[in-house]
């Protein structure tokens, strides 16, 4: 059973996939809770929103609040706690692992994230050593680039990049920069620029869903 708590919403009963969603830095498991119904989804699937652990953010001058992973100094390269992204990424994949253990086939479980919840959901998606369905990666960056190790199971595994031309916390260049990273990878990446600030549009959800239905069909 997973340390985390979480939200759960099926689209219908008896789901057959699962999408595993983690909020972003000072949010929780309901940010997201509310875009399921907007994605009418023609299949049955299971969402899961975890809640991050309550823990010091330096660069918020260490303010206790919802976070993945402590954020040490805020420059282009995001000087962050390798260790924490590393032990957020366990405790997702326990919820891979209940998953499986509840009848869904790995190959039916995407894993999604928001900002914060982008970079463990790309640790976690791209070293599983199982085969996932796919990654959403919003408004995010791939913070452990240059440490990860990538399982050869999702070395391919589809990826959606969606992000906000008019974002200022985390500026759309580091979404251009991890799909270059990806690019030499070889996974099939669908990248959308929307032009917004740090948030999600309904064009992306629209976007979404028809890429959900794409790689759970």
């Amino acid at each position: 059973m997973p340390q985390l708590k979480s939200i759960e919403v099926e689209t219908a009963p008896e789901p057959t996939a699962s999408v595993i969603w983690l909020h972003g830095l000072g949010a929780n498991g309901h940010d997201f809770e509310p875009i399921v119904p907007d994605l009418q989804l023609p299949l049955a699937v299971r969402f899961i929103f975890p809640h991050a652990p309550n823990i010091p953010v330096t660069v918020n001058g260490g303010m206790v609040m919802p976070a993945w992973y402590d954020i040490l100094a805020i420059d282009i390269d995001r000087c962050i706690d390798t260790e924490q992204i590393i032990a957020s990424s366990q405790a997702i994949g326990e919820f891979i692992e209940q998953e499986i253990d509840r009848g869904i086939d790995s190959q039916q479980i995407i894993l999604a994230g928001f900002s914060q919840g982008g970079a463990v959901a790309y640790q976690t998606a791209f070293s599983y050593p199982k085969p996932l369905a796919g990654i959403m990666a919003l408004s995010t960056y791939f913070a452990t680039k240059d440490s990860i190790n990538i399982s050869q199971a999702n070395r391919r595994l589809p990826v959606f990049i969606g992000h906000g031309s008019m974002d200022n916390v985390v500026p759309e260049v580091l979404g251009q920069q991890a799909n270059t990273i990806l690019e030499e990878m070889g996974p099939p990446i669908d990248y959308f620029t929307y032009p917004i600030p740090h948030s999600i549009c309904q064009e992306e959800i629209q976007d979404i869903s028809v890429w959900l239905q794409k790689c759970l069909c």
